[in-house]
């Protein structure tokens, strides 16, 4: 228990974080309540929150922002409580489809929280509609708020799906509040160029003042990163020179244009944005020297990669992990083994802190020059140096085996993987039931699959395309149908790919009813629930 005191401006005690702020606050004596994360105040009884803004919070003429910390300490209500309430949650996703999930929310009678809420649609962000689902029902709940946060998750959750009808209808919902962001903004124009929508995306970022946002720099180059990382580089530097004036381009706008040309290859283009940015006085930081050598290295010019490392060490910018790492990466993709373990042994004794993404770099050097034992090494080295591997540690090294024919081996790492709590993400499922499907070993894609639900992990599209493509080829056409099922109940939207896939394969073997009920039932379970479109 901590004492707060104030008048007009929020005083607090050294035990407590400084980043509460009020405004006109009258003269009050109170205390943070840790068991119950809740504030008391001795000038009201009542701390409650601000419908506009769930971060607001108001006792009598004072105005509160809730800073993380105290949210997360009110969500959590005892972490006993918290956890149980998320591992019921949890299972109430996994056990029903979208059709049910309602029904047996209600009856849980679990009392929410943002922090609760935000959790849960983290964690099942690829289910689309089910999610939605979830999201709609949480916002009835009384004594409850949806917080920004909440709404910028499941806008990435429809965004996936493609539901930009939806995606409107909670950008509405959001100004009508009080509560919509310039990130809000930034996250559709991101999901409609991830959906090959330029044109949409530019004109989201041309209307943001229709919805009372001014755009700024920061929205300016949320735009340039959504339209380079989906490869429209070219669209991107049309709109930086157009926008130019209105937008004076600042480090993080050049940086952002380098990486772009930079994945594109094209390094005298790279060469031209660089040094327009130095005349125009923009002095590169470690950032920008560092996309500068990725861009380098990925024109095959490793030479002038090295050469931008030594430009750093003059300007007096020394370099760091991440620009060692890009040598090493480079050298193994070059398949020059012998300079990438130079570079990491010369890290090693500048006494640098090796971490995950550097012994990543070296794994996937040592793979590229089909060493895979180098690989094993590294990540045996890794482990005593105390470094935890990551999924991308493992993914790597499965990668050269699947790609080797070595499926006893990737399944033997797989496991390992497992075994040292190491979670597999969305690529390692999708591998390992590639590998599964395409040797003819389709009980073990479905071991696998049995896994990923059994850490309540909730599959994207790419994992469902995968194991119903796999089946189909194997003319396990039942189970695909089963899995397809399954998938469209959840409220997941097929990929279109994936639909045509099995429209074949059903037309193919004569069953057109099959096709009928599950083209009429894809329809209805991944549409918009009534109360909301």
């Amino acid at each position: 228990m901590a004492l707060i005191f104030g008048n007009g401006s929020l005083k607090v005690c050294k035990s407590l974080p400084t980043s509460i702020a009020t405004q006109s606050a009258p003269l009050f004596l109170g205390f943070v309540d840790f068991q119950n994360g809740g504030i008391a105040m001795n000038t009201c009884k009542t701390f409650t929150n601000d419908l506009a803004n769930p971060k607001i919070y108001t006792c009598g003429s004072a105005k509160f922002i809730r800073p993380n910390w105290l949210r997360m300490l009110h969500a959590s209500k005892g972490n006993e409580e918290y956890t149980e309430s998320l591992k019921k949650l949890c299972n109430i996703f996994i056990s029903y489809s979208k059709i049910d999930i309602e029904p047996f929310l209600q009856k849980s009678r679990l009392e929410l929280s943002p922090s609760l809420v935000e959790q849960v649609l983290r964690k099942f962000e690829n289910a689309g509609m089910q999610a939605f689902t979830f999201f709609k029902w949480a916002d009835k709940q009384q004594r409850y708020t949806h917080s920004v946060e909440a709404y910028h998750i499941i806008i990435g959750s429809l965004g996936r799906i493609r539901k930009f009808e939806l995606i409107w209808v909670l950008i509405n919902d959001m100004k009508g509040k009080g509560i919509l962001t310039q990130e809000a903004f930034s996250l559709v124009i991101k999901w409609y160029a991830r959906a090959r929508m330029d044109k949409e995306a530019i004109e989201t970022f041309k209307n943001m003042g229709k919805f009372g946002l001014s755009p700024d720099l920061a929205s300016f180059n949320n735009l340039l990163i959504a339209l380079c990382k989906c490869k429209y580089v070219r669209r991107a530097q049309e709109i930086f020179d157009e926008m130019m004036v209105e937008y004076v381009p600042d480090l993080r706008t050049y940086s952002i244009m380098l990486e772009g040309w930079g994945d594109e290859r094209k390094v005298n283009k790279v060469r031209e944005i660089f040094q327009e940015m130095i005349d125009r006085d923009c002095e590169p930081d470690i950032v920008v020297y560092v996309i500068l050598m990725n861009a380098f290295c990925k024109g095959g010019k490793i030479e002038e990669a090295v050469k931008v490392l030594d430009e750093m060490r003059s300007r007096g910018c020394k370099p760091n992990l991440h620009a060692y790492s890009v040598l090493v990466h480079a050298y193994g993709s070059n398949k020059q083994i012998a300079e990438a373990l130079d570079i990491f042994e010369k890290m090693k004794k500048d006494a640098c802190a090796l971490d995950t993404p550097t012994y990543n770099a070296l794994i996937g050097a040592f793979c590229s020059a089909s060493e895979i034992d180098g690989a094993y090494r590294t990540l045996e080295e890794m482990e005593r140096s105390g470094v935890s591997p990551n999924s991308r540690t493992y993914n790597i090294i499965l990668a050269y085996l699947i790609k080797h024919d070595r499926t006893e081996e990737a399944y033997d790492v797989f496991r390992r993987m497992v075994r040292r709590n190491c979670d597999p993400d969305a690529k390692t499922y999708t591998m390992m039931i590639k590998m599964f499907c395409n040797g003819d070993q389709v009980d073990m894609a479905l071991d696998v699959w049995n896994q990923m639900s059994q850490k309540q992990f909730c599959p994207t599209s790419e994992n469902l395309y995968v194991l119903i493509n796999g089946l189909c080829d194997r003319g396990k056409i039942k189970k695909a149908c089963k899995f397809f099922e399954e998938m469209i109940e959840k409220g997941i939207q097929p990929p279109a790919t994936t639909y045509k896939r099995l429209q074949n394969v059903l037309l193919d073997a004569g069953n057109e009813d099959v096709l009928k009920y599950l083209t009429e039932k894809m329809k209805l379970l991944t549409k918009a629930p009534s109360d909301y479109s």
